[in-house]
């Protein structure tokens, strides 16, 4: 399933348990200047308002703010989610996805998840260093499901907070 492909694909670092907590470092990444401007670009182009930008380089709107925990790094979540390209190509979908580390996934979503609660859901716009980077996302045959370099656009509702 496309999902699992792409869970490994999340993976950006590990998240740690000790029995005296968690040892995640957060690395609060910020997206280089161009590509907040191309990002931007993208959203004044396709008629996109009412988006907050994050000072790391992000665009969201908060669809509902939730009134449950608060993901932290070493958190484990279920989401369910839906992940476009730039060009409205849906490249992944999930009903009901476990990650047992918010630290374990992509910056955008790393920084853009607590800032809604459970119960809430969120709209991202990932430039490029956020997201994929440079590598992009192939798929198990090797086919390109995320291309390098690309904006990634997530509808994400925070199901679970443990």
């Amino acid at each position: 399933m496309l999902a699992c492909a792409l869970a490994g694909s999340f993976l950006f670092s590990s998240c740690l348990k000790k029995d005296s907590g968690c040892s995640f470092t957060v690395d609060n990444a910020v997206a280089p200047q161009a590509e907040q401007q191309e990002l931007k670009a993208y959203l004044d182009s396709a008629g996109i308002t009412g988006v907050t930008k994050d000072n790391r380089g992000f665009f969201y709107t908060i669809t509902s703010a939730g009134s449950g925990d608060t993901a932290k790094p070493c958190s484990q979540i279920t989401v369910s989610y839906k992940g476009w390209l730039s060009n409205g190509k849906l490249f992944d979908q999930e009903g009901s996805a476990v990650f047992t580390s918010l630290g374990n996934l992509i910056d955008g979503w790393r920084q853009g998840i607590p800032l809604i609660r459970k119960g809430g859901s969120i709209k991202l716009y990932i430039p490029p260093s956020l997201g994929y980077g440079a590598k992009g996302v192939p798929d198990n045959n090797g086919n390109t499901i995320v291309p390098p370099n690309s904006i990634t656009i997530f509808e994400i509702s925070l199901i679970s907070v443990q």
